[in-house]
């Protein structure tokens, strides 16, 4: 009687043991292979498992309507870039209840392309031209304009923004020269590249190339009350990144499995290989800085993002830049991201076809 009772029960519990945890992450673009492909691996390796995840991406149409989906809890996490948190705390009103917890780009990603043959070759020869950007809504924008102000131009008087779209229509727009330059992240300048096109790539100013651009973030409840949840996320996130230095062709092809509109006629060519480069560029900027020494992941350098903040006030971006920067980039849980035995996870990857 006694076995006939609790049976079910104990089934129920085990059950209830293995059930894994329902985490949505909220994207502002479609992933492609450059940024997708760690999100792809980490599913096909049972990385996500492992840490009793189930992970489920949403895209949204940018950070204008990303970051309310994270403030209201209806998703768990997101992936906006920094500008509109941070001028949140500008607006009179109480500030996004959100904090970073993992910086995904922790250099900038964001740049001006033209054709190669154009002869604007710095910033301050964009005074005139018009510039290219998916949307005018973009959450990059002010970060834009604070760049060009910075060369000495005046956004909206002697230089305009014009919305052409994504990557291809984009691509177009300034090949037939309806916009003299595109301002547009570097791995959409790569692809732009392996169209056959040549172009020149001109930076943003030393003050803005260190400034965080897209990272994860929860809701402030989250860091309290499921910061396991963060902990668990941000390791097979990590773990991802890693697999993925270690075999970007399995990566890639994860990717494909997990997106077959996005595989190309010549996967096993010169589609493989423009991926591969997409995805490596993208690593190499992600992990390490520019003078080669590795990144810790999902590390935020505090110093860093007050300085840009204060060139970003400077440029009259923001009214002011005493913002509490340690209330919304947190390096809290930084040391459990990278917590896992890198070598077990080699062999899995270099054996992962």
């Amino acid at each position: 009687m006694h076995i006939k009772y609790w049976l079910p029960s104990l089934l129920f519990i085990a059950a209830q043991a293995q059930a894994l945890d329902e985490v949505t992450v909220a994207l502002a673009i479609p992933p492609a292979v450059h940024d997708g492909a760690p999100y792809a691996a980490a599913e096909e390796l049972g990385l996500f498992k492992e840490q009793n995840l189930s992970v489920k991406l949403l895209v949204f149409q940018g950070a204008g309507a990303l970051l309310p989906q994270v403030a209201s809890k209806r998703v768990t996490f997101g992936y906006p870039v920094s500008e509109p948190v941070i001028s949140s705390y500008f607006n009179g009103k109480n500030p996004l209840p959100l904090r970073y917890f993992y910086n995904g780009t922790p250099s900038q990603t964001m740049e001006y392309t033209v054709l190669a043959d154009s002869p604007i070759k710095t910033l301050s020869d964009l005074k005139g031209k018009k510039i290219g950007v998916g949307s005018l809504t973009w959450g990059t924008i002010p970060g834009s304009r604070a760049a060009l102000r910075e060369a000495g131009l005046e956004p909206g008087k002697n230089v305009e923004f014009v919305a052409v779209g994504s990557l291809g229509s984009g691509f177009q727009v300034l090949r037939s020269k309806q916009v003299d330059a595109l301002n547009f992240n570097s791995s959409w300048g790569d692809i732009f590249e392996f169209t056959g096109t040549k172009i020149r790539r001109i930076a943003y100013p030393d003050v803005f190339q260190e400034t965080p651009g897209n990272g994860f973030i929860a809701h402030i409840d989250t860091f309290t009350q499921q910061p396991d949840l963060i902990r668990r996320f941000g390791r097979a996130y990590t773990e991802a990144q890693y697999v993925c230095e270690i075999n970007p062709d399995f990566c890639v092809r994860a990717f494909w499995r997990q997106h077959p509109e996005s595989k190309p006629a010549d996967a096993d060519g010169k589609g493989l290989s423009d991926a591969r480069t997409l995805l490596i560029r993208r690593l190499e900027r992600t992990l390490y800085r520019a003078d080669g020494t590795r990144r810790v992941p999902g590390e935020y350098d505090v110093a860093v993002i007050r300085r840009a903040i204060n060139a970003m006030a400077a440029a009259g971006e923001y009214p002011r830049g005493d913002v509490p920067v340690e209330r919304i980039f947190s390096n809290q849980f930084v040391s459990a991201f990278n917590d896992f035995d890198k070598n077990a996870l080699r062999s899995k990857a270099e054996a992962a076809k």
